[in-house]
């Protein structure tokens, strides 16, 4: 099975410049004045899911809560702290999170759209140990 998470947006390029160069996904591919929709489709090679973000003429409406998150687990340590110094690079800053977990198992930020974020570093810790 393959997952896509599909989302409008208001500003495709700071999404793109967002997930791209301070998260690190790779620019999969894009489609332009598709129905009247442009959009881009954000991941890694090779794996079997990827975000794909559209923009049209019709304004995006997001309505989500606090509890409404997307959570990344870096792979190592050294990747975690290398993404967390983009963030801290790029003066993206941390918001606290509602649920306790992830006050202790990451660390929370916003993309460009208010949506959540968590990086973790839980699995990388794991995965080290094994």
């Amino acid at each position: 099975m393959f997952l896509r998470v599909a989302r409008h947006t208001n500003n495709l390029r700071k999404i793109e410049d967002f997930y791209v160069d301070i998260l690190g996904f790779e620019l999969l591919g894009g489609f332009e004045k598709h129905n009247n929709y442009d959009g881009i489709f954000l991941g890694k090679s090779g794996l079997d899911w990827h975000f794909e973000f559209t923009q049209s003429n019709v304004i995006a409406n997001h309505s989500f809560d606090e509890d409404d998150i997307i959570v990344f687990y870096p792979k190592t340590i050294s990747n975690y702290n290398e993404l967390i110094n983009k963030l801290t690079h790029h003066n993206i800053k941390t918001i606290e999170p509602v649920n306790p977990f992830w006050k202790e198992n990451g660390k929370m930020i916003q993309d460009p759209d208010g949506y959540r974020i968590v990086i973790s570093s839980l699995k990388a810790i794991i995965n080290e140990i094994e």
